[in-house]
């Protein structure tokens, strides 16, 4: 029982050095300054959103941990290697200025949670459900970076690349 737990608080630690990482990365001025379309969520709705959903990747690679299945090593690689661009967006998108460069990150993000889900079910379906909210919500935010790229000037040769 205590390995369990023990090893459930280190996959909550690991995806909370990941959003203290983002945290890092603000919004601020030049975020309030942009152009954004009229379906943007109001900013106190990311904090939560995310809380949930960071919880749900660490119970869902939590519990292939458990599974101790021989596929579980190349299934948390893909964890960890979304995990990583998941942390990344937010630098490259509020802490560098780059829209487009984020939103490009983002389409690999999106390909690694489905490769991670994919590796996730045949160990583990609940788990591979579990990161089902976080790939819709991936998937909305890219539908939402693109909508803020393209209205604040993104294209090829922009300076918001």
């Amino acid at each position: 029982m205590l390995r369990k737990t023990v090893s459930l608080v280190i996959f909550i630690l690991v995806v909370s050095l990941v959003a203290v990482f983002g945290s890092l990365f603000l919004p601020g001025e030049w975020y309030a300054s942009l152009h954004k379309p009229s379906w943007n969520p109001p900013s106190w709705v990311f904090g939560p959103v995310w809380s949930v959903l960071y919880v749900l990747m660490a119970v869902a690679a939590w519990q292939v941990w458990l599974r101790e299945h021989h596929a579980g090593r190349l299934a948390l690689r893909w964890w960890g290697i979304q995990l990583v661009l998941n942390g990344a967006w937010s630098w490259l998108f509020f802490g560098l200025h780059r829209p487009g460069w984020a939103l490009a990150e983002m389409a690999m993000l999106f390909v690694a949670i489905l490769i991670t889900i994919n590796h996730f079910r045949r160990i583990k379906p609940l788990a591979a459900n579990m990161m089902i909210p976080y790939l819709l919500w991936v998937a909305f935010a890219w539908v939402l970076n693109l909508s803020i790229w393209l209205m604040n000037g993104g294209g090829l040769g922009s300076i918001y690349g």
